[in-house]
């Protein structure tokens, strides 16, 4: 096998419990739930020969085999969504050449995004994770501090060297930069995009590695890695006009409807 996507989905979010149940209408009024919207873009992608929901949760299972997915059922032990993908793939008893981690919050995610991730890992073997990032408008900027400010934790940014690998992720909107940009004019933050390409080898070694300090601070499962001394690989992915934005709080429902209707998706 050469790429598996694995979707993990938990119904007991600190955040926002039950999220992957929770329905969006898209342009036409459609509501179709939070992971089905995930599955529907995990199958847009070209090039994967699998996809699977990985859950604990028997409603979470129950609906997503109604509307035709894969479900590997997983432990409650598992204390993200990484640790949910190596444990899946250890069910399934498989050894792919890439794993990628479609998170099941992110529904926006174009097929494009995870085709330009799979292929920035497969081109850089010295990296065992790679991941996207997609460069802030002013607009998008603005929404991540407005977040903040309002002591909502909304989306990832990712700071990284010359070479692509990642210095850093937060939830803090970062690198400051003093003044503001125009709405449309690209800004020096990047919007980590929820998305990962692993080698199996290095998802399997992080679900035997404890739990990092900086991770703990910032929830950021990926920073397991960075504490590790492990690369990670950030592939910078363009917009080509699409609106992301993920489902963190339930106050991001209505913007991610409104970001659907815009761009006419059902």
């Amino acid at each position: 096998m050469s790429v598996l996507i694995v979707i993990p989905a938990r119904h007991a979010s600190t955040r926002y419990p039950g999220k992957p149940l929770v329905d969006l209408r898209g342009a036409s009024g459609q509501a179709r739930s939070l992971i089905r919207r995930s599955w529907d873009a995990a199958m847009a992608v070209s090039g994967v020969d699998r996809v699977v929901v990985a859950t604990d949760d028997t409603r979470i299972r129950d609906h997503a085999e109604g509307f035709g997915a894969e479900v590997v059922m997983t432990s409650t032990a598992c204390r993200n969504g990484t640790e949910r993908c190596a444990e899946a793939v250890a069910n399934l008893g498989l050894l792919p050449e890439i794993v990628v981690n479609l998170q099941g919050d992110a529904p926006l995610t174009p097929a494009w995004f995870v085709e330009d991730l799979v292929a920035g890992l497969r081109a850089d073997p010295a990296s065992d994770v790679a991941t996207p990032v997609l460069r802030c408008t002013g607009r998008m900027r603005a929404d991540l501090i407005a977040d903040r400010h309002a002591g909502r934790v909304g989306g990832t940014t990712a700071v990284f060297g010359h070479d692509r690998q990642a210095l850093y992720f937060s939830k803090e909107v970062i690198p400051f930069a003093a003044g503001d940009f125009g709405e449309d004019d690209p800004s020096p933050v990047f919007h980590h995009v929820g998305v990962y390409a692993y080698r199996p080898a290095a998802l399997a070694k992080y679900a035997a590695w404890d739990e990092g300090r900086l991770e703990r601070l910032e929830g950021l499962e990926q920073l397991r890695f960075l504490e590790r001394g492990r690369r990670i690989l950030c592939v910078e992915v363009e917009s080509r006009g699409r609106q992301f934005w993920e489902l963190n709080n339930p106050e991001d429902v209505p913007r991610l409807e409104a970001m659907m209707g815009a761009m006419g998706l059902d």
